[in-house]
């Protein structure tokens, strides 16, 4: 079983679309026999996550600091709660824990955990594909960017064109399952 890690808001956001468009992938997911690594919240679209997959059956992992669990964070009953000491181990264990990457809708903590696992696959230090829910168009600005970036000559397109880009939850599932990888930026 694959376990794809979801990094994703500690809100909900101002759109109920974002929370049924989560509940969407979450189903989707398990649909394909995979589970999923969380950050392990209860509270956001976190919270969906925990909540859509618990219901259905779906294998959820969350991972969490302690800092967090003492403010009565985590989500309750998961199939397993890892507990770490900061942040930055938090990252390093779902990516461990995970052989694929979706940023969901989220602030900047979403977007720091997509970055690090984007980051770590051009460095060669995984092979697994990224992608971005681009649930209600939320991450269109954050494309212009990394096109800008392939403009200036800050990052190849090879790197860019391997990044899952969609707001259908089957269609990033299917190049999740089928994805083949790129290589590292330096090999």
């Amino acid at each position: 079983m694959k376990s794809l890690a979801l990094f994703c808001g500690s809100s909900l956001g101002v759109k109920d679309e974002y929370a049924l468009a989560v509940e969407h992938l979450v189903s989707v997911i398990h649909a394909k026999g995979h589970g999923v690594v969380y950050g392990g919240g209860k509270v956001g679209l976190m919270g969906v996550v925990a909540e859509s997959a618990k219901s259905i059956g779906c294998k959820v992992v969350g991972v969490m600091p302690q800092f967090l669990i003492d403010k009565e964070l985590a989500c309750a009953d998961l199939s397993e709660l890892v507990i770490v000491d900061d942040m930055h181990q938090r990252k390093k264990t779902m990516i461990e824990l995970s052989s694929g990457f979706i940023a969901l809708p989220g602030g900047t903590g979403t977007a720091e955990e997509f970055f690090e696992a984007w980051t770590w696959g051009q460095l060669g230090l995984h092979a697994h594909p990224c992608a971005l829910y681009n649930v209600e168009g939320c991450y269109e600005s954050l494309i212009r960017y990394f096109e800008d970036l392939v403009a200036n000559g800050f990052m190849n397109r090879v790197f860019l064109d391997s990044l899952i880009i969609s707001d259908s939850p089957e269609v990033i599932c299917a190049m999740i399952d089928s994805f083949k990888g790129v290589g590292a930026k330096w090999s």
